[in-house]
């Protein structure tokens, strides 16, 4: 980085200050590495142990990085480059690592997770899915163990006890939802012996730009007490005969749809009600099978798997396990494609990937494209972030984006270049935005007899040996958005190189340059040659973003191509907006869930000080008067005790469940308060206070209601007699987090019209 750009104070520019003198370092590195090098394994693992217990933190970060190294060479045959003692380095002075892919994260991650745990901490190392956090783990466990670390990795498939094993070891690899769901689990529990997370200390974020940014805004939600969130079959059917641009809008953004006027009538006539009236739950149901029906695409954002929706992630291509749309919605597209409706249920506790990082006491990442969200890795996590050179010097091609006029002329030119370079073979690899335009290109690409192997969100159970083979002679692939990231192309043989390496072609742009520069980055890697390029078309839904690049579509040429330097410049606008938006969407989300933590925070403090040490049944005790008395004198002040805190524990937990109802129910109406000239934000933030201030007050009346009202035996109080049960099951799953505007935003925007 330059001058000018410290001067900015540009992410990354401070780097250097940061791990500059690591380089300086490196007659000390050398010195040190032969030090170990004549170490056995047992004085090995003992000089582990010892490195950090004393001396300067320069000075052990140096013999740390030469001892890991050592340890590297020898238990994996892999000898850590200067560049990847650099990214270790940068990890455990607590940064976000940018390292390109192939440059060896994997190994730099598990190096600073045994050096966070030599220093006596407690690690967690998350990815984005359960066969990543396995597979590193069992990759990386013969390092841990030549250290002395014990390691563990946990999977949605263990038990408990299981889990509660495998987290008490120094260094733990899992994917942030599980460790987010245990964390919301461990939020009912009565006895410290069922806590699975015992504490978070330090979390290493694998492809950080993914799990701290893309997934930021994803509630991870646990739920009980079953019920069925049914939609009405008659309002989707009724919604499906509604014309486009006569009967509803669609936003220019594509985010938000309305009913015209002419709509408004029709759905009223059908359905003998007055929409903006009292009855505001078949307001919301129209506006959700509008929805569904209109901007939830089948194949693009959901696949209908088995008669159940399944959810694709919008990051990364693959279908989102567990995860459901809220609000109804989910009933909505259920109602849509005619599958079986599935339970839904109160919901017991939530909370952002983003509050449960937070929650950490140290963090730090890697990925290969940080810089691209420097800005907002330092607004939402006080991170910089150090950029690592690679190893070997880049010399892939990028060459400029081509642009058609239609997603027909597009596919056509992509299967041309295909067929072009399959005849040289060359490996190609194509990254598509949804399953619909994999499955369009492949069929293509089959028809001109092409072998063609597909990895999209249908079928994902051979990811990695998909990509593992797509550096192969000829091998042609087809893949959405980044599935198989985590996993390294290699060039087969040093014919592939000669043919110019792996050329990757973007099926259009994605709604963010960093996806768009993962996809670029598996080709190229680790020094070989390889070429990128990007197929868009007019029809993309970027570019609905900027609809006056539709113009352009008359300078097409026979081909439908469009060699205009200031379309290809609105290309590069329509993804700058993109980013834009989900930026003030993280914002906004943030805003809204920030006072939300921190209540939780209070009650949860409450909760542990009520369990381990009776805090507030003294108070209980006084609101009772005369009737503790005469419960100590039947049953013994042990006894009562115990019960009393069992009962305020129930009430704590039911006076959280209705908070955060209240809550999201406050969400969905206070934009109205923009009528009154208030802030949204103010205006939330006030009101959950007020509600808040009584939150322990009333758990306290209602617990001495039914101290008051229940039977006490000799066992103690018996809640389920009384009608206070916890729910007989549990289940946890991910929501969209403001899917779309609320049938009360949307009376806003009509009234507004």
């Amino acid at each position: 980085m330059g001058l000018f750009s410290r001067l900015l104070n540009r992410p990354g520019a401070q780097a250097d200050r940061t791990t500059g003198w690591f380089a300086r370092a490196a007659d000390d590195l050398e010195r040190a590495g032969r030090e170990f090098a004549d170490l056995d394994d047992k004085e090995l693992s003992e000089a582990a142990g010892e490195i950090f217990t004393s001396g300067a933190e320069k000075d052990n970060l140096i013999r740390y990085c030469a001892l890991a190294r050592e340890v590297s060479d020898r238990a994996l045959d892999e000898r850590a480059y200067d560049t990847q003692l650099k990214g270790l380095v940068g990890l455990l002075q607590a940064n976000v690592v940018q390292m390109a892919t192939g440059e060896g994260k994997t190994l730099v991650g598990a190096l600073a997770a045994a050096g966070y745990a030599l220093q006596g901490r407690r690690v967690h190392v998350v990815s984005v899915n359960d066969y990543l956090a396995v597979r590193d783990r069992n990759w990386m466990k013969p390092v841990f163990d030549l250290m002395g670390v014990r390691s563990a990795s946990i999977s949605a498939s263990m038990s408990d006890e299981e889990r509660r094993a495998a987290y008490r070891a120094e260094v733990l690899y899992a994917s942030v939802t599980e460790v987010g769901f245990d964390v919301l689990r461990d939020r009912f529990v009565t006895d410290d012996a069922q806590i699975r997370v015992p504490e978070r200390d330090v979390v290493i974020v694998d492809e950080a730009d993914s799990v701290l940014i893309d997934e930021a805004r994803v509630p991870l939600v646990l739920a009980g007490s079953a019920s069925i969130e049914g939609a009405d079959e008659k309002i989707a059917a009724l919604v499906e005969t509604l014309v486009p641009g006569h009967d509803y809008e669609i936003s220019p953004d594509h985010r938000a749809v309305s009913l015209t006027d002419e709509g408004i009538g029709t759905v009223e006539s059908a359905l003998g009600v007055e929409l903006y009236g009292e009855d505001s739950s078949t307001l919301a149901a129209v506006n959700l099978a509008l929805y569904a029906k209109t901007l939830v695409k089948r194949d693009v954002d959901y696949l209908v798997v088995g008669g159940r929706i399944k959810l694709i992630s919008a990051s990364r291509g693959r279908i989102a396990e567990l995860q459901r749309w809220p609000d109804g919605l989910q009933a909505a597209v259920e109602a849509k494609e005619k599958v079986t409706t599935t339970e839904s249920g109160e919901i017991l506790d939530q909370m952002t990937v983003e509050e449960l990082i937070h929650g950490y006491s140290t963090v730090c990442g890697m990925t290969g494209t940080a810089l691209a969200v420097g800005d907002d890795l330092r607004e939402f996590y006080d991170l910089e972030i150090v950029p690592i050179d690679t190893h070997l010097p880049v010399i892939r091609i990028d060459e400029p984006d081509r642009l058609y006029t239609y997603q027909e002329s597009k596919e056509r030119a992509i299967v041309e270049e295909v067929i072009d370079n399959h005849g040289k073979g060359r490996p190609v690899l194509i990254g598509t935005s949804s399953v619909a335009e994999s499955e369009s290109l492949a069929a293509r690409l089959i028809d001109k007899g092409i072998d063609v192997r597909v990895l999209n969100a249908k079928d994902d159970s051979a990811e990695a040996e998909i990509i593992s083979a797509a550096g192969r002679p000829g091998a042609v692939t087809v893949s959405t958005q980044m599935a198989g990231r985590g996993t390294d192309i290699r060039l087969a043989g040093d014919e592939v190189a000669e043919a110019g390496g792996l050329l990757v072609i973007g099926a259009g742009r994605y709604l963010s340059s960093r996806l768009d520069d993962q996809l670029r980055g598996r080709a190229g890697r680790q020094g070989d040659p390889g070429t990128s390029v990007f197929f868009t078309s007019l029809e993309d839904e970027l570019l609905t973003r900027v609809p006056e690049i539709q113009r352009f579509v008359a300078e097409g040429d026979e081909t439908g191509r469009i060699d205009s330097k200031r379309a290809l410049q609105l290309v590069e606008h329509a993804q700058r907006i993109a980013e834009g938006q989900n930026t003030a969407l993280h914002r906004d989300t943030w805003r809204f869930n920030e006072l939300m933590a921190k209540q939780r925070e209070l009650v949860l403090e409450r909760r542990r000080q009520l369990r381990t040490e009776g805090h507030g049944v003294e108070e209980l005790r006084e609101r009772l008067g005369d009737r503790a008395g005469d419960l100590e004198q039947q049953h013994g002040r042990e006894l009562v005790d115990r019960s009393l805190v069992e009962v305020m524990l129930f009430h704590l937990d039911a006076r959280w469940v209705d908070h955060l109802a209240f809550l999201n129910d406050l969400r969905e109406g206070i934009h109205l308060r923009t009528f009154a000239r208030e802030k949204p934000h103010e205006a939330f933030n006030t009101e959950s206070i007020r509600v808040f201030s009584s939150f322990w007050a009333d758990v306290i009346d209602d617990s001495a209601q039914t101290v008051e009202d229940a039977e006490f035996t000799a066992e103690g109080i018996d809640l389920a007699s009384h009608g206070l049960k916890r729910p007989s099951s549990t289940w946890t799953y991910l929501t969209t987090e403001s899917a779309f505007g609320s049938d009360i935003e949307n009376v806003v925007k009509k009234i507004k019209r």
